[in-house]
């Protein structure tokens, strides 16, 4: 995969991890897709390390990872998939496979890290943008979906806005996200406000509006302050600091690989 990409990708852009599912469920059958799976390996509230693994590899695969180390885990996240689609008793259609919805996924990436380098105060490089379609041709999404340039993809994303509709269960579920209710009770408690606090300000305005996170030109400073640090920090660490935890995740893939071992 590009250089670009890969430098464009730090560790401390998972701070926007819990903001980039919100952007992701906003659309319904995302949403209901992620509620309703059967894969119980890939339950977040019962299985959240497993799950924060094998969310964080696939972005380490696409990103760093071979072409046959991506077709290996398109394999095994395929699998998993196939239990993945509505019932009569959904609210909204969906199915896994859909290439349309894996693109919104990864059109909420590729926003995701360009909102991250704006905030730390690095400049979005060319050729970020079309090195990121691998977000979704790593799965179904074919080449020709991913929009041609930066100002198709600024009209397809405010086209997708246009489909956010965050309902109450879908709000509770992400609520309970974003105050860290899927880990144990001492880390929520620990970590909780910091982590509401950085989700809603990675957020643009209306997911926070149809969150009903309240957000004010007061919490925009201090965020911009402290992120701006963090990019600081992260800008000086080497390589292999600055990609840390997505090497070691490559790393655990690689091992899986060779020893024949589950990868998700």
């Amino acid at each position: 995969m590009g250089d670009v990409l890969q430098e464009s990708v730090l560790g401390a852009g998972l701070l926007a991890g819990s903001a980039n599912v919100i952007m992701q469920l906003g659309r319904p059958p995302v949403g209901y897709g992620v509620m309703e799976s059967r894969v119980e390996s890939g339950n977040l509230f019962r299985h959240p390390l497993k799950r924060a693994r094998t969310t964080t590899t696939y972005l380490a695969v696409a990103v760093f990872g071979t072409d046959e180390e991506r077709a290996a885990y398109r394999r095994a996240v395929n699998t998993a998939h196939v239990q993945v689609h509505s019932t009569h008793e959904s609210p909204v259609r969906y199915n896994a496979f859909d290439p349309e919805l894996q693109l919104w996924v990864a059109a909420c990436l590729y926003k995701g890290i360009e909102d991250i380098l704006e905030v730390m105060g690095r400049p979005v490089p060319e050729g970020l943008y079309e090195q990121a379609a691998v977000f979704g041709t790593t799965l179904q999404v074919r080449p020709e979906m991913w929009p041609a340039d930066r100002a198709a993809f600024a009209e397809y994303w405010a086209e997708g806005l246009g489909r956010v509709e965050i309902d109450d269960r879908t709000r509770e579920y992400l609520v309970d996200i974003v105050d860290l209710r899927f880990l144990p009770r001492p880390f929520s408690v620990l970590f909780g406000r910091f982590h509401r606090f950085v989700t809603t300000g990675f957020l643009p305005g209306c997911f926070r509006e149809q969150m009903r996170l309240p957000w004010s030109a007061a919490d925009q400073r201090r965020f911009g302050r402290l992120m701006r640090g963090i990019g600081r920090v992260a800008g000086r660490l080497p390589g292999v600091a600055r990609r840390f935890p997505f090497n070691a995740h490559l790393y655990d893939l690689r091992r899986r690989l060779r020893y024949g071992r589950p990868l998700v």
